[in-house]
């Protein structure tokens, strides 16, 4: 696909899609993400995006041919906002995305293998618990030689780093944390390459991709972005956002680890901190 092609489909995602200054051109994230699916899986798929939201990028595989389900629990402040909801499932009905609201404990409608490929973007830094066994329940309804494509915020790049040196957090704003209502919603924990890799491993996937990527280039001021993208182009881990594509193989079982395997590597981690919290053993 040209990019003058993949422009018009963009202008037409912009057109179509109900929440207005949602589309952003310039972040890169959208143009990441379909051209990395593209690269590795041909429409018209049947694409799984788990912790869609309100669709924008189930919205725009839609429009390049893909056949598309998307879940979310619907439980993100966007969503609280009078008609939110209501604009968002219609636009999945009129882009003929199949829509799931997906609720704790129950399974979700689909059968074993139905899909060539899971989605989730920005999903697992969300995750309160281990993704373990959420991963495992929906790789489940990927087939063999099927895909997995991730993106998640890097934990430390080149933004995070320069806000840390001059006393600044890392993670969310403090003033949304200590003001938020209910379960917090915001990032509980972000990844680096080497959690990535791991992943993989435990899943037992083969990764075919691991790449720092730009998301959100738009953050950076217009004046600084040549620089910013010549330092991040030399150091390719400090972008904003790691870009994992890995395949579910033919004969797919994740990693078991029996009870005292799990209990002699929380030890192991414990006897390198004091009771204080401090590095040192016991």
């Amino acid at each position: 696909m040209s990019r003058q092609e993949f422009s018009d489909h963009l202008r037409m995602l912009a057109t179509e899609y109900p929440f207005a200054g949602r589309i952003r051109p310039d972040s890169g994230e959208l143009q990441d993400i379909a051209s990395t699916i593209l690269r590795w899986l041909k429409p018209p798929s049947k694409l799984l995006d788990f912790g869609a939201g309100a669709c924008v990028v189930t919205g725009l595989l839609s429009m390049l041919g893909y056949e598309c389900s998307a879940c979310d629990d619907l439980a993100d402040p966007w969503a609280s906002v009078v008609n939110n909801q209501a604009k968002a499932l219609g636009f999945a009905r009129r882009r003929n995305i199949r829509f799931v609201a997906c609720e704790r404990e129950k399974p979700l409608p689909f059968a074993k293998g139905e899909f060539d490929a899971l989605i989730m973007n920005d999903v697992l830094e969300h995750l309160h618990d281990s993704p373990k066994d959420l991963l495992i329940d929906l790789l489940s309804l990927v087939r063999p030689d099927g895909f997995l494509f991730v993106t998640v915020p890097n934990a430390v790049n080149l933004l995070k780093r320069a806000r840390v040196l001059v006393g600044k957090t890392n993670m969310p704003p403090f003033d949304t944390y200590y003001w938020s209502a209910g379960s917090w919603r915001g990032h509980v924990r972000e990844y680096t390459r080497n959690d990535l890799c791991q992943l993989g491993d435990f899943l037992n996937l083969e990764i075919l991709e691991l790449r720092g990527v730009h998301h959100h280039i738009h953050v950076i001021p217009r004046h600084l972005r040549p620089i910013w993208l010549g330092l991040t182009g030399l150091l390719k881990g400090t972008r904003d956002t790691w870009s994992l594509v890995a395949k579910k193989r033919a004969d797919w079982s994740p990693e078991q680890r029996t009870k005292e395997e799990i209990e002699r590597m929380f030890a192991r981690a414990a006897h390198c901190r004091d009771d204080t919290g401090r590095a040192g053993s016991r």
